[in-house]
């Protein structure tokens, strides 16, 4: 649940909190390869309840400062300051914001963590800074950031094509997911860079999808190049009989699907020690869908 107290003044209370939910993508897949090098893609993004935390403090001039950097990644290059910034310069809105991350979702897991990040920074300030900016614009937004942002601004669990930025909302029944972060990180320029990738699968219209269709075709890349993800998803294939382990994004993350909560903690049980795994209920849409329209 968001915590945020609008104030008079455009300005808003200091406990302003936000959620940025991590995303699996139930299907993935390369349909073919624009001229540019960027690839062609349909993937089904669904939300889950697990989320990274970002929190916002108005401050008394333009700057945007990021609280909690990460290691090895210059704050300018973050992609939440980056949002903040692009946000600014879109609006012509002259008010900084100094903002604090708690990271819950992996780096180079195939969750979303940064492109989630980015996508609530711009819902959040949008609605905080009181700059009235349409979702459309929002999502525009996004894609020059990365091509997953726009997803997580659309707000609806979708089918999504073109390099991600085409979306449909599909309503996807309740489930639980098990996640499993190999103790790896997944480059995915990589992944999408390897030439045994497979670049033609048929496409298909987005309303014949149907949840049993559940291919991920950068798995077998990614397994090939990182081992880790590859034993990953074994184990959790043994703990999940006889729900199907699979990838997630360009990995590095592995998830299988449940239809309870007391299923899920079962072979969340049954994984071998020393394994950071974890539980979550899949989301029926994002948690910041109200902020724009």
């Amino acid at each position: 649940m968001l915590r945020s107290k609008p104030a008079t003044g455009c300005r808003w209370a200091w406990d302003s909190s936000f959620p940025a939910p991590a995303k699996l993508n139930l299907l993935l897949r390369v349909v073919g390869r624009r001229s540019d090098g960027y690839h062609l893609l349909q993937t089904v993004f669904r939300f889950l309840e697990h989320a990274d935390r970002l929190h916002f403090s108005p401050r008394g001039d333009a700057a945007v400062r990021l609280a909690t950097p990460l290691p090895g990644v210059p704050p300018e290059n973050d992609l939440s300051v980056r949002a903040a910034r692009l946000l600014q310069a879109a609006s012509g809105c002259r008010r900084g914001v100094d903002i604090r991350i708690e990271k819950h979702l992996p780096l180079g897991g195939g969750l979303g963590g940064g492109s989630s990040d980015a996508a609530t920074v711009l819902l959040a300030l949008n609605h905080l800074w009181q700059l009235g900016l349409p979702r459309k614009r929002l999502q525009e937004l996004g894609l020059t950031l990365g091509a997953d942002v726009p997803a997580f601004v659309f707000g609806h669990n979708a089918f999504a094509e073109g390099v991600g930025e085409a979306l449909q909302a599909v309503e996807l029944p309740p489930r639980w997911y098990v996640v499993v972060e190999p103790p790896v990180q997944v480059p995915t320029a990589s992944i999408f860079a390897a030439p045994e990738l497979r670049r033609d699968s048929p496409p298909i219209d987005a309303g014949d999808w149907r949840p049993d269709d559940i291919g991920n075709d950068l798995e077998a890349v990614a397994c090939a190049h990182f081992p880790a993800v590859a034993e990953c998803l074994h184990q959790l294939s043994a703990a999940a009989a006889p729900a199907r382990a699979r990838m997630t994004g360009s990995g590095a993350c592995v998830f299988a699907e449940f239809g309870s909560a007391e299923q899920a903690a079962a072979a969340l049980r049954r994984l071998p020690p020393g394994l950071r795994a974890w539980a979550s209920a899949g989301a029926g849409a994002h948690p910041l869908r109200e902020l724009a329209h």
